[in-house]
């Protein structure tokens, strides 16, 4: 106590003396500067606010105020003074119009004051501006480009986006985030083909940008989707250096009254499909035996009717949502979480770096993104048989373990009353054909399948999901082009939860969408009594659904190739008898089928959480197996210029095995587990 107080006089005199030289003109920028550094640092933000004013106010005559200016906004940003920190830096940009970096800062914190409109006007602009390009303003520009690109993006306006941030592709096309957000606008517009290279962007380039998630959507490459996880794992998280790692070592437990402490760490604990599937099982964690922490590294909310249930159902609930990456792990760390569970991934608003410092002795890779982590530090992965038989294990770095069925469900959920299919905008003698994932999922080629099963089936419509009128309308016309009228497509507008499932029941039979199928979309129909047709791949997202129609008991509804996808879906809507037996089966299962039986998939959870901590008590924790990934995205990039829609296992394994002899013709590879073994 005496040494804090210590300092604090410190800080007072030092701040005292300061001000009386800043009066005095007295007090260069360098030492204005060191000392308000020193002040944020010691925990003294207002201090330091308050001698920039008083700097500005005595020196306002001085040539270098607008980065007096600057400085103070970021002073005043970490006190969370965001209409301060906007004063200053408007001040900034009214004396030093071409400071880039005060104009990106200026439309940041307006877009975090939710003024996006503000923002983007700063942007654009400083991107105006910045016609006579030098390298520091190519870099400026390139920021401002993604920001009013990213912006656009999270407000819908995707045409938009899509325009401006392949200004900033073309700008830097080495550089993959301006590429992958552009890429991501393409896919939810259903603008086919996805990958349009120019003059200044090389189709490598593109291919190279894809983040993992919306690889999935365009590819069923497990192998390549493995090596595009570690090398994004690689440049997202970075170096962590030696100090910083804390890798506890496993707590004695078993065999001992000890609860395992159990970490969950998401930002979809809340109403969001993650938060829907965990809500029960969090509720029925046997709390003699368990502890369980939920880590909530989301947006922050208020009235979020999920995330109160999910507060109310956890030991404790840490909002980290502020703190830095290694301060949240230093409180997973005093927390002596045993088994660490990433709900994320590679998902939007993940921390991942947070699992890189090793919090815990047993990390986790569960329920919210679909595929290997292909990281140093994630040990496990838990899916169920369908999605991960045992002759795919060769696709993941993790150990694999698993649960009856992958999707948990919450047979909590509220369903409105079923509506009329008047009522949901639907024809009463139609047979109505349906698919409610993001369009993001819909291919060239899954449109196409969808299109030959309308016109074989006269009168049928096509129920999907309604996206921005832009993108319906595109829709409308790639079905003329396929000689579908267009009035056979019927889109429906977004409706609260409740009203949501409530109507998915008035459709005969759920489409799947081809490489990444429906996953809480698909539980959401079977649970409404609606057939779901699935076409099965390769990897995680391509697998997931006929996880969930095997749960469910109707594993008939699982396609092996696509000409049976489009068979099956054309005899169905020929035959609706035999449709209706399906129905039947799922009404009479539903409440006693594995994707309901929650209970059960609770308690084998914990069984594969103590199995863990035994693993680890006796030094048998996993080591992820990363050997040859960067040959193996090597040869995947290769090929993805060049897609397969569809590939047998047999054809796709021997094309790798091909390629890989090849190179090791050229230059020797070391063995592996996958696909280039002893036996190769």
């Amino acid at each position: 106590m005496v040494m804090h107080n210590t300092f604090a006089s410190a800080h007072q005199s030092m701040l005292a003396a300061a001000i009386e030289r800043a009066r005095q003109q007295q007090l260069s920028l360098l030492e204005l500067f060191q000392i308000a550094e020193e002040l944020n640092a010691g925990g003294s933000g207002a201090a330091a606010a308050k001698l920039y004013s008083t700097w500005i106010a005595y020196n306002d005559n001085s040539p270098v105020l607008h980065l007096a200016y600057f400085n103070y906004s970021v002073t005043l940003r970490g006190l969370d003074d965001l209409s301060g920190a906007i004063n200053a830096l408007q001040a900034s940009v009214k004396i030093a119009p071409q400071m880039g970096q005060a104009r990106i800062n200026l439309g940041r914190t307006y877009e975090d004051s939710g003024l996006n409109a503000q923002a983007v006007q700063q942007w654009q602009q400083y991107v105006a501006a910045t016609q006579d390009i030098t390298p520091e303003k190519i870099g400026y520009r390139l920021m401002a480009l993604q920001h009013i690109g990213r912006v656009m993006e999270s407000v819908g306006l995707l045409e938009d986006a899509e325009a401006i941030l392949w200004q900033a592709v073309e700008l830097r096309p080495d550089r993959t985030e301006a590429a992958q957000h552009w890429l991501s606008t393409r896919q939810h517009q259903c603008k086919w083909p996805i990958l349009t290279p120019s003059e200044y962007v090389a189709n490598r380039q593109l291919l190279e940008a894809f983040s993992p998630l919306p690889l999935a959507c365009y590819t069923d490459d497990p192998i390549f989707q493995m090596a595009k996880a570690y090398r994004y794992n690689k440049h997202l998280v970075g170096r962590v250096h030696a100090r910083d790692i804390l890798q506890p070592s496993p707590r004695p437990k078993t065999g001992t009254k000890a609860r395992l402490r159990i970490g969950y760490v998401s930002s979809d604990l809340r109403d969001h499909a993650v938060g829907f599937a965990l809500s029960e099982v969090l509720e029925l964690h046997d709390k003699e035996s368990v502890e369980v922490f939920a880590y909530y590294c989301g947006e922050a909310r208020t009235g979020d009717v999920t995330q109160t249930r999910i507060q109310a159902a956890v030991d404790h609930w840490h909002d980290i949502g502020a703190l830095n990456d290694l301060d949240a792990a230093k409180q997973i760390l005093a927390d002596e979480i045993d088994i660490l569970v990433d709900v994320n991934g590679y998902t939007k608003h993940a921390r991942t770096k947070i699992f890189a410092y090793r919090p815990a002795p047993v990390i986790v890779n569960f329920c919210g993104y679909p595929g290997t982590m292909a990281s140093p530090v994630h040990q496990y992965i838990i899916a169920d048989a369908q999605i991960i038989p045992p002759e795919n294990e060769l696709y993941y770095t993790e150990k694999v373990l698993r649960i009856p069925c992958n999707q948990p469900v919450d047979r909590k959920r509220k369903i409105a009353n079923k509506p009329t299919r008047q009522e949901a905008g639907l024809p009463d003698d139609a047979f109505v054909f349906a698919c409610f994932n993001g369009s993001q999922k819909t291919t060239a080629a899954c449109f196409s399948r969808w299109m030959a099963i309308l016109a074989a089936v006269p009168g049928s419509v096509l129920w999907l999901l309604g996206a921005s009128e832009p993108v319906n309308q595109r829709l409308r016309q790639l079905a003329i082009d396929h000689g579908v009228d267009a009035d056979r497509l019927i889109f429906a507008p977004k409706a609260p939860n409740a009203f949501h499932l409530a109507r998915i029941g008035v459709a005969d039979l759920f489409l799947d969408t081809f490489p990444y199928g429906a996953h809480s979309t698909a539980a959401d129909a079977v649970t409404m009594g609606l057939p779901v047709l699935t076409l099965r791949g390769k990897g995680f997202a391509s697998r997931f659904c006929s996880s969930i129609l095997s749960a469910a008991g109707i594993p008939e509804m699982i396609c092996d190739t696509p000409d049976a996808y489009v068979a099956k879906a054309i005899a169905y809507a020929r035959d609706p008898e035999s449709l209706l037996s399906v129905r039947q089966s799922l009404q009479a299962q539903r409440e006693t089928c594995a994707l309901r039986d929650i209970p059960a998939l609770v308690r084998r959870l914990e069984e594969l959480y103590w199995q863990m901590q035994g693993e680890g008590e006796r030094g048998e924790i996993p080591v992820p197996r990363l050997d040859n990934l960067d040959i193996y995205y090597e040869v995947g990039v290769e090929f993805l210029s060049e897609p397969i829609e569809f590939e047998t296992e047999t054809s796709y394994r021997e094309r790798y095995r091909q390629e890989l002899a090849q190179r090791h013709a050229y230059a020797p590879i070391a063995r592996d587990t996958r696909f280039w073994t002893e036996n190769d």
